[in-house]
């Protein structure tokens, strides 16, 4: 860990042991803000793609001979087919399904598009357990039945939404920064569009690698990662090592590496924390971003 006079001034620390130390006890207990529940955009955008199918099949709830209509209103509706997935909580528009295994091992591959049969669409709906919940009016709306399912699965795209928080919020420190110092950056930056915008070169293991941002001031450039973790595990530990191994090719490479990270999972995780903090230049969390530290560190290179 590099000590910079900032590590007083800003933050009472004498030394690396107490700069940790008050890395780890500043931690915040959680970014989630207003964004982290629902993706209201994508649910209402998929659900805008097949609404007038779904509209269609409203024509079916409390129907008797309910797989007899549903094959009907395929026929003449075929592009129906399309939302079955959907109704059942499933993304994909094709599937194996597994059928018999008594005797042997027996599959129906599924493709829900216009080219399956009516017939056969409508048996899985019904086979499937869809068209009983129609039939006995247990679903009143599809459309409304359908904004709760899309909901429902955006819920798991929850685990990557702190990952996309905590780049928003370096991001808007970053931006700051640079605006007042005249400095430039990239977000999600490759090695690719480093050389077009500096013509700097950076070693990565994969031509795919994406860099949370890159900074070039005083012609120097710094490459930064961002990211943020609630809850510890073995994913800490991997993240701290490839960090670690990153430092030591840019640095061979004349950049400057900064880790902001932060997130309570490192109050039972700080040991790779910590040997990643001894071997690399910089890391900083949220806390020290506030009191102005990632303009000083740049400022001190």
């Amino acid at each position: 860990m590099q000590f910079i006079d900032a590590y007083q001034d800003k933050l009472k620390c004498k030394n690396t042991d107490e700069v940790f130390a008050c890395l780890v006890s500043t931690l915040k207990p959680t970014i989630k803000g207003w964004d982290y529940f629902v993706n209201w955009q994508k649910v209402l955008g998929n659900y805008s793609e097949i609404e007038h199918e779904l509209n269609l099949l409203n024509s079916l709830i409390g129907k008797p001979n309910i797989q007899l209509e549903a094959e009907k209103l395929i026929t003449k509706y075929p592009d129906v087919i399309k939302t079955i997935p959907i109704l059942l909580a499933y993304r994909d528009a094709e599937l194996s399904l597994l059928v018999d295994y008594r005797q042997s091992f027996t599959y129906e591959a599924f493709a829900f598009n216009n080219t399956l049969d009516a017939k056969k669409a409508a048996e899985f709906m019904e086979k499937s357990g869809i068209l009983k919940l129609f039939e006995d009016k247990i679903i009143k709306s599809v459309p409304d039945y359908v904004i709760g399912v899309e909901a429902g699965l955006d819920s798991n795209g929850r685990k990557n939404r702190s990952g996309t928080s905590m780049e928003g919020i370096v991001g808007f420190f970053v931006s700051e920064l640079c605006v007042k110092n005249s400095w430039e950056f990239i977000p999600q930056a490759t090695q690719s569009k480093i050389a077009d915008k500096w013509g700097k070169h950076i070693t990565v293991e994969k031509s795919v690698r994406q860099i949370d941002f890159a900074i070039l001031a005083n012609n120097t450039l710094f490459l930064i990662e961002a990211n943020f973790y609630g809850g510890g595990g073995s994913k800490l530990k991997s993240t701290a090592g490839e960090y670690k191994s990153d430092f030591r090719r840019w640095k061979a490479d004349g950049h400057q590496f900064i880790w902001i990270t932060d997130g309570e999972g490192w109050v039972s995780t700080h040991k790779p924390l910590r040997e990643t903090f001894d071997d690399t230049d910089t890391i900083l969390n949220l806390a020290m971003l506030e009191k102005g530290l990632l303009e000083d560190v740049i400022n001190n290179v």
